[in-house]
């Protein structure tokens, strides 16, 4: 949680691996979406996001797991730009490039950014309460103009409900 300032903040849940493996076992394509708006806010060079990336990609690998394709804005929310979640202009060009059906496609995530990228993509969204997700739910959900369709304790939980769908 937080900004990935430094190689070493980059923490892989020990479950991500196995879950990540059985979507790319079940042939389902394993997009990441992410902003990054310490880029553009001098927090950390954009070099930083793709030896980031490097790292995750290498650590899921050496335990069998494959990611198809990373995408990511290096922009602020004042910016306004199409790619920064909430906007779906990520998935969409992911989409485009890896020929995924939206509404047929889930969106997982710890915010309800994320969710509502993928609403607005015609996506559904499942909150993983890992990460930021349970604090997220518990304080406000209410106000959520739309639900995620469903609610997983982890990754793990999430791909079984996609795998099951």
């Amino acid at each position: 949680m937080g900004y990935v300032n430094h190689l070493d903040r980059l923490q892989i849940f020990p479950f991500a691996a196995r879950g990540d493996r059985q979507l790319n076992d079940a042939q389902v394509p394993v997009i990441v979406v992410t902003n990054q708006s310490g880029v553009a806010r001098d927090i950390f060079p954009e070099s930083l996001v793709h030896q980031v990336h490097q790292k995750m990609i290498a650590e899921l690998s050496a335990r069998g797991a494959r990611v198809d394709a990373i995408y990511f804005c290096p922009h602020k929310t004042e910016d306004a730009c199409e790619c920064r979640k909430p906007n779906p202009g990520l998935l969409e060009r992911a989409a485009g490039e890896h020929a995924l059906d939206l509404p047929a496609s889930w969106v997982v995530g710890d915010r309800y950014a994320d969710l509502e990228m993928g609403h607005a993509a015609g996506a559904r969204g499942i909150l993983v309460m890992t990460g930021y997700g349970r604090g997220e739910y518990e304080l406000h959900h209410t106000r959520w103009a739309r639900q995620p369709e469903a609610l997983a304790e982890n990754l793990t939980e999430a791909v079984r409900r996609i795998l099951n769908d």
